[in-house]
């Protein structure tokens, strides 16, 4: 079979704003964070600084924020969210994480899995033919590769920055384009067998590098063919290019037959990128009002409704992926986490698996948690080097908030992030993508700078000692987990909110005004103007708070994951 010809025909001119607009001038962001814990100060200032450092001059006309460490392209699974978490320090900079890959989207509606700047590319490589699966994109001087989608953590993030961003109506109308369009794609070619779920095609569609759940069914590595591996279109793996080319990129794998290729497989993790699409489709024709956003949420219920039916063991109290003869594949693996970071999961679904399996010790609570597969399976590998075989990655950790903060387990992130800070301190304020599961120590002994621990260390730090704004929902959480004293002060435009503590007592201003003083342990949920909304708890076990607001002050009693609602007049409901 011939490697597809790729169409080149991108759409750049969408991007574009109409002819006399003028787009919004993006808000100038900052945070500043202080405190006399000095361990504590200094894996802040590490994290802002090597996360800085990885801002690079990308294209001449775009800065992006790479991932980091030995990853210097921008992927799918990381570089949108990861910019987005940026944005509150850097607007911008955040804003191109987005455009680089709608810059990039082919013309049948497929995103590219990584973009790679063309000056990070030898020039043999640039004159030389594009691989399958690949694209030059002269305009923007940008490589996009399609060999595999790489995770797709971009529809809310994407979404997200538009309210960052000042409010651009033709970046958003663009980005439902996009989406509408990729979800098409999707529907058009990964349900090969025509049963209603999307199918992932190789190791790299879902961002699991050397997974022994996809290298034991002799998945490829990557796979730019619009038909899936095992077909008798495809290469055949016995051939001994197409083998080194596809199945042996990473590992040295013996020549799978094409019947021993248990790909495609049907996906939780595909199901979930369609239905995060779909739900952004819906809030984005809300915010239009162009009168698609109920059929965008039906179809987005419609794809639950088949991942519950076809994935969903009530049983086992988990989603499971389904090989090619339809098998269910046993292995417990985290990726029903992310599929609680795209947000499929009903609220019940999510307490089930946190319930039997994220807080088991024995699977996904090990003594630093959340290794990809469950610790007690036996295809559990714990290996140091770029496996999500096992080891925790930082990766896991910053979808993990969004994750839990779908379905309100607040306090369980805040577990999570003491564990990641201390597992971070203790290694030195090195930031690695991995970590050992039984000790917490750092792996890959010469790494640091991995942009998506640096990200999560400081998301966390925002959701237990400071400020964390969520524009798209229009409040602000004012976050404080136990006594720890410190100043965290975010900064959007002309909107300067700042939260300090001190011996146990929470004071909020705004611009200088203070908004209310409350006991240090929960976190006080306010619009973006400062009026409280509600007490949320974070901590780990219940807290007696009191709330003071102008001249009304009350006593709460706030339990773990508790939301106390606030009257406008100040009294709780």
């Amino acid at each position: 079979m011939k490697p597809l010809l790729f169409c080149t025909l991108f759409c750049l001119a969408a991007l574009r704003l109409p002819a006399g607009a003028a787009s919004p001038v993006p808000p100038a962001t900052g945070v500043h964070f202080s405190t006399p814990d000095a361990k504590l100060q200094s894996l802040y200032d590490a994290a802002e600084q090597k996360e800085a450092g990885n801002i690079v001059q990308f294209t001449p006309a775009l800065k992006v924020l790479v991932e980091g460490a030995q990853y210097q392209n921008a992927w799918l699974e990381t570089q949108p969210m990861g910019g987005e978490m940026y944005a509150q320090r850097n607007v911008p900079v955040a804003l191109n994480n987005q455009l680089v890959f709608l810059l990039a989207q082919r013309a049948d509606g497929r995103l590219p899995g990584m973009v790679t700047a063309a000056a990070r590319t030898d020039a043999a490589t640039r004159t030389a033919p594009p691989s399958a699966g690949e694209a030059w994109l002269p305009g923007p001087q940008l490589l996009a590769s399609y060999g595999w989608f790489q995770g797709f953590c971009f529809p809310d993030p994407a979404w997200r920055m538009y309210f960052w961003a000042g409010k651009d109506r033709a970046y958003l109308q663009r980005l439902a384009t996009a989406l509408a369009a990729c979800d098409a794609y999707l529907w058009r070619t990964r349900d090969s067998r025509g049963e209603g779920v999307l199918e992932t095609w190789c190791v790299w569609d879902t961002g699991e590098d050397d997974s022994t759940r996809y290298l034991t069914r002799h998945a490829p590595t990557q796979w730019p063919f619009e038909v899936p591996p095992g077909d008798t279109r495809a290469p055949d793996p016995q051939d001994p290019a197409s083998f080194r080319k596809y199945w042996n990129e990473s590992t040295a794998r013996p020549a799978p037959t094409r019947n021993q290729v248990l790909a495609p497989f049907a996906s939780m993790d595909f199901m979930a990128y369609s239905y995060d699409s779909r739900v952004t489709l819906a809030k984005i024709s809300h915010e239009l009002g162009d009168g698609r956003e109920a059929y965008w949420q039906g179809q987005a219920d419609e794809v639950r409704r088949r991942l519950i039916a076809k994935l969903w063991d009530p049983e086992r109290h988990a989603c499971f992926d389904h090989d090619r003869t339809g098998r269910p594949m046993p292995e417990l693996i985290h990726n029903n986490l992310r599929a609680m970071y795209h947000g499929i999961f009903t609220p019940a679904m999510a307490d089930e698996f946190i319930r039997y399996h994220l807080l088991n010790p024995h699977e996904f609570w090990t003594p630093f948690p959340l290794p990809s597969i469950a610790a007690n399976d036996p295809l559990f590998r714990n290996d140091v080097e770029n496996d999500w075989s096992g080891q925790p990655e930082g990766l896991t950790y910053q979808r993990a908030i969004r994750a839990l903060e779908n379905y309100g387990h607040y306090s369980l992130v805040t577990r999570l992030g003491e564990k990641l800070i201390a597992a971070v301190e203790a290694g030195g304020n090195r930031f690695t993508q991995q970590f050992d599961p039984f000790t917490g120590r750092p792996s890959s002994p010469h790494q640091d700078g991995y942009g998506p621990t640096m990200l999560a260390v400081l998301e966390y730090l925002s959701r237990m000692h400071g400020v964390h704004a969520d524009l798209a929902a229009r409040q602000v959480w004012w976050s404080a987990c136990d006594a720890q004293e410190f100043t965290y002060t975010q900064r959007w435009g002309d909107h300067e909110w700042s939260l300090s503590s001190t011996n146990g007592q929470l004071t909020a201003r705004l611009n200088g005004r203070e908004l209310f003083r409350c006991t240090a342990g929960v976190r006080v949920a306010t619009d973006l103007d400062g009026r409280v909304t509600s007490v949320i708890g974070i901590a780990t076990s219940p807290n007696t708070a009191v709330l003071q607001t102008g001249a009304t002050r009350q006593t709460l009693t706030v339990a773990p994951d508790s939301v106390t609602a606030i009257k406008p007049s100040g009294a709780a409901t």
